[in-house]
């Protein structure tokens, strides 16, 4: 198995290309279930997630076709990709596919809207949480829907006709939810309006991709969707916004390691909620015509208290990285998971770099030493992983991470964007 081997205490100087967002890519691609005619997406990133979704979409009837770069277009752009579903030619999601990647589960709203049956099994994912699927289930059965659960299946019919539009209230935000009924609601007979709909800006990324397939949704960025459902939709050609988690995860690894980095391509007004408490720890951010440059000013890291929350808050997904940068700040900092239950599983592996953790509930309290030592350390999930990469850039000494198949789930060629930034980093094969 594949480890990361790193080298901490160079400082990071030059510029990273930020890469289109996964949690937008994966959307993007199960809405091409929505139209017999292709779907070309612009800056998909190489990731281990978007190939398994491939492999789903295939399993439903897409083909798939990936395009060599245009002339012109600087190394490091994400790939474009054609999805057409032509034909629907299965409509089970089988466990060994979906067990994979929870986000897979989403297929169930867009199979479910065009062929008005789906049998999707319940989902895997990162060890993070339960997470379960009881919001997205409520919405499909607002919309008509009669759903079943046969051994561990999610088995959903809509009426005859097809789903009918309805208001769907969450009782709590779900991104998840929210892409599924957004996408659901596009081919529904009547009007939907989605209340309390998450706002993130991969959510607004899919709903103007259904807009540009002949959607009618109006309310895009706030916390109610009106979806005015249509006959059919058609191809589009849609860009992937660039990865706002990426961003941060750069812009936190340029900040504890010290040097100055462009972060090319990203896009601030995404994560303005990070980056205001960044400045708070004493991170310098300019908004520059080609992205945004990161330094970090010589009075050390202040410590900061962070709560996550769904957007426009701090996400949840940057506090691991945020808790590693905090590790080394010059006072006592505490931070609040309020989204996920079980998201402090890399607390034990920081602290075998010497970093003082304190777990009490959701509450993470952190206390900052001046340095940290290199460790042999294991990824846990996704963004812990990375927040193990950052501590490494910062320690003395070597840094190994092991099961870095996490990595490769959300973060494109890694190990060579900080290289080239004057890291000493390498993957070695295990």
């Amino acid at each position: 198995m594949d480890r990361i081997r790193l080298i901490g205490g160079n400082e990071l100087r030059g510029e990273i290309p930020i890469s289109g967002a996964k949690n937008a890519a994966l959307p993007l691609m199960i809405a091409s279930l929505l139209t017999a005619e292709p779907l070309v997406l612009t800056n998909v990133p190489r990731l281990a997630d978007v190939k398994q979704l491939e492999r789903i979409l295939e399993n439903h009837g897409v083909d798939i076709a990936v395009h060599g770069r245009r002339r012109g277009e600087a190394e490091g752009v994400g790939q474009r990709m054609t999805f057409t579903a032509g034909e629907i030619v299965d409509t089970t999601a089988p466990y060994e596919l979906v067990s994979k990647m929870r986000a897979s589960f989403w297929v169930i709203g867009p199979l479910l809207a065009r062929c008005h049956e789906a049998r999707v099994s319940l989902p895997g994912g990162c060890a993070i949480g339960t997470r379960p699927v009881d919001l997205f289930l409520h919405g499909l059965k607002a919309l008509g829907a009669e759903i079943d659960i046969d051994d561990g299946y999610v088995v959903a019919r809509a009426p005859k006709g097809g789903l009918v539009g309805a208001t769907v209230r969450f009782p709590k935000v779900s991104v998840g939810a929210t892409h599924t009924i957004l996408m659901a609601a596009t081919l529904a007979r009547g009007t939907t309006i989605i209340e309390n709909a998450a706002q993130e800006p991969e959510i607004s990324n899919v709903a103007e991709c259904l807009v540009a397939m002949g959607a009618r949704i109006s309310g895009i960025g706030t916390q109610t969707l009106t979806i005015e459902g249509v006959e059919k939709l058609h191809g589009a050609t849609v860009e992937v916004i660039p990865d706002r988690i990426e961003t941060g995860t750069f812009a936190m690894a340029a900040a504890m390691t010290g040097g100055d980095v462009l972060l090319r391509g990203a896009r601030p007004e995404h994560l303005q909620a990070a980056l205001d408490v960044l400045e708070k720890a004493g991170v310098e951010l300019t908004t520059e015509a080609h992205g945004l440059r990161v330094r970090r000013n010589g009075n050390g890291i202040q410590p900061v208290d962070v709560d996550t929350d769904p957007f426009p808050g701090f996400p949840t997904d940057l506090q691991a990285q945020f808790m590693a940068l905090m590790t080394m700040s010059t006072g006592t900092s505490r931070i609040r998971e309020t989204i996920f239950e079980n998201r402090y599983m890399h607390v034990a592996e920081l602290a075998r770099f010497g970093a003082d953790i304190a777990v009490d509930g959701q509450v993470a309290t952190v206390r900052g030493k001046p340095q940290l030592k290199g460790a042999q350390v294991m990824a846990t999930d996704l963004r812990a992983s990375v927040s193990l990469v950052i501590a490494g850039l910062a320690a003395k000494g070597e840094t190994v991470v092991n099961r870095i198949y996490h990595l490769d789930r959300g973060f494109e060629r890694l190990e060579e964007k900080l290289s080239r930034c004057g890291a000493e980093i390498e993957r070695v094969a295990g």
